[in-house]
């Protein structure tokens, strides 16, 4: 009995945990908060469902409520209450209630899941993206008019706002799934033939988060990637930086020269080239180092050192044994270079 009575206390305080935690969240991590058409769309089909579950739980406790006092046994009350059965138009009412409220969630969400799913693989005003997955970062691949790629880089995925971004996506290992919550919902991406595609608007320049929704190894929860909504402007201006040549300064030549040797095979630097590691085109750029660190000239160095310490399972070799101080040094140098 005590343990019960400790229980029921502990049930108050259960309530306000729930209520103040409810409030807690990212405003550019939230499927509640949506910045994007899409969001804003599957957002609107969220809140007609939750408001017609809400009406029936109301009307049947409500029901409920009053059948339990109206016709509770009184002292001395032998009679039965009048049976309803058979009872032809409240067999109705409650068959065409139920009816209608499954209409009223069913017509909208058939109507955006096929507006949702619809493929502009062929549009021509959209930007083009190839989205590839790997264990543990994302590819991103910028197409041109005749889908030849452009633009190949890793982490942060940049577009303009107010312009539909078709995405083809697709994984070279396990399945995971691409996932930016004030944007879109979220789809798979799978590994074979079998690509999947989406599309996304954003409506406001921001820095939107985006994860792996699908569990995928030791470093799924770290598989994190930064969705950049700029003005048509900026994202044009972005574009050229990536597309233009770089020239590498004299004082950091001896770095390029540490990277020619140890990681040029698995990685690229130019802004189409491909490797079994991500593109660092734009390394310097980017807001976080592999998703998830700061990115910044110690983060760089322990990553380099010691990957599979930050993000486990990750293939990039440790070079902490085989580079010195100021190897390291050099080569963390001409890769701040690359913006």
């Amino acid at each position: 009995m005590g343990r019960n009575k400790s229980l029921w206390r502990l049930l108050p305080l259960t309530g306000i945990m729930a209520l103040i935690l409810a409030g807690c969240g990212d405003d550019h991590l939230s499927a509640l908060k949506p910045k994007g058409t899409v969001a804003k769309e599957q957002l609107s089909l969220i809140t007609i469902s939750l408001g017609v579950m809400i009406f029936v739980f109301l009307v049947v406790m409500a029901i409920y409520i009053y059948v339990l006092f109206r016709y509770r046994k009184r002292p001395g009350d032998t009679s039965i209450p009048k049976q309803v059965e058979g009872n032809h138009l409240l067999e109705i009412i409650w068959t065409i209630i139920p009816i209608f409220l499954l209409l009223v969630i069913a017509v909208p969400t058939i109507f955006y899941t096929f507006k949702h799913s619809k493929d502009y693989r062929d549009d021509p005003e959209a930007i083009h993206i190839n989205v590839t997955s790997h264990q543990f970062w994302w590819q991103f691949e910028y197409l041109d008019k005749d889908k030849k790629v452009v633009i190949n880089t890793a982490e942060d995925l940049v577009i303009p706002v107010n312009k539909r971004v078709v995405f083809e996506l697709s994984s070279v290992d396990v399945n995971h799934s691409f996932w930016v919550p004030s944007l879109a919902g979220k789809i798979d991406t799978n590994a074979g033939s079998n690509k999947n595609t989406m599309y996304i608007v954003a409506e406001e320049p921001g820095t939107y988060k985006g994860r792996c929704a699908e569990l995928c190894g030791p470093s799924h929860a770290l598989m994190d990637f930064k969705v950049k909504a700029m003005e048509q402007a900026d994202y044009d201006a972005w574009y050229s930086k990536m597309t233009t040549p770089k020239t590498v300064a004299a004082d950091v030549q001896s770095g390029q020269e540490i990277f020619k040797d140890n990681c040029m095979a698995c990685h690229a630097t130019d802004a189409t080239g491909q490797g079994f590691g991500p593109n660092l085109n734009n390394i310097a750029d980017r807001e976080k180092l592999a998703g998830v660190l700061d990115n910044n000239e110690e983060s760089l160095k322990e990553w380099i050192a010691n990957p599979s310490a930050k993000k486990p399972g990750v293939k990039m070799p440790a070079f902490q044994d085989q580079l010195d101080d100021n190897q390291m040094g050099d080569l963390v140098k001409y890769l701040q270079t690359l913006k």
